[in-house]
């Protein structure tokens, strides 16, 4: 299973500035299977950087550490099936109308109603269940009324123990708790807001092992999302 955060604020921040809670999440989260992360760039694009191994052992983490941005959705990855280890199956999934980025967590359990279908429509590269979720999503966005109401249909519609986070063009963060085993907790690093997974501990254990520095802590409540 993978664990996943969205992290925004008002001024720019140097992508770094959270290196050192990242590693511990990658750590204690039991990942390190591929990573990801897409940023919002100075232009007003969203920019995406994966890799297939660990996060703290990637050569060109220094050089993506010197980016600023004041929005970043950031993956990393423990895969229910090591099958699906490789680059169509590294997240986050970059919408292809630069609309936003997505990440899952979990399971999506009814993703092979729609595997074929997406298939035959020569739209999946990968393994994953994720990326059909992906699919859907691309298909659905704009008839949502709000991100969250597209989160909370997409888990609907797929089932299973799924956290979802989304990052979009316009520079918000929205990470919807839907897996019952891994909490998604809100919180602030210095000056910058978070929504995170706490590393399948069914209490706040996040807190003392991932990231003791966090002040402003919140669960957010089964099934709902935080927007930041």
């Amino acid at each position: 299973m993978c664990e996943q955060y969205v992290a925004i604020a008002a001024t720019p921040f140097r992508l770094d500035a959270l290196w050192p809670f990242t590693e511990r999440l990658e750590k204690f989260g039991i990942a390190g299977f591929g990573w990801g992360a897409t940023w919002l760039a100075a232009d007003g694009t969203l920019q995406s950087y994966r890799d297939l191994g660990t996060f703290r052992d990637d050569p060109r983490r220094a050089e993506i550490g010197g980016i600023t941005t004041r929005a970043l959705l950031m993956h990393l990855r423990r895969p229910s099936k090591f099958s699906t280890i490789g680059y169509p199956d590294t997240q986050p999934f970059d919408d292809p109308a630069g609309r936003y980025a997505f990440s899952h967590n979990g399971d999506l359990e009814h993703h092979k109603v729609f595997r074929s279908r997406y298939r035959e429509a020569g739209r999946l590269l990968g393994k994953a269940d994720t990326e059909v979720g992906a699919r859907w999503l691309e298909d659905h966005w704009t008839e949502a009324a709000s991100v969250p109401g597209a989160l909370n249909t997409l888990h609907d519609t797929f089932g299973g123990h799924a956290n979802l986070a989304v990052l979009t063009r316009d520079g918000q963060g929205h990470h919807y708790a839907g897996n019952d085993e891994n909490p998604v907790f809100t919180f602030d690093i210095g000056e910058i807001r978070l929504a995170c997974t706490g590393m399948y501990s069914l209490d706040r254990s996040v807190f003392k092992y991932v990231v003791p520095e966090a002040t402003n802590r919140r669960l957010v409540p089964f099934e709902q999302t935080a927007s930041i």
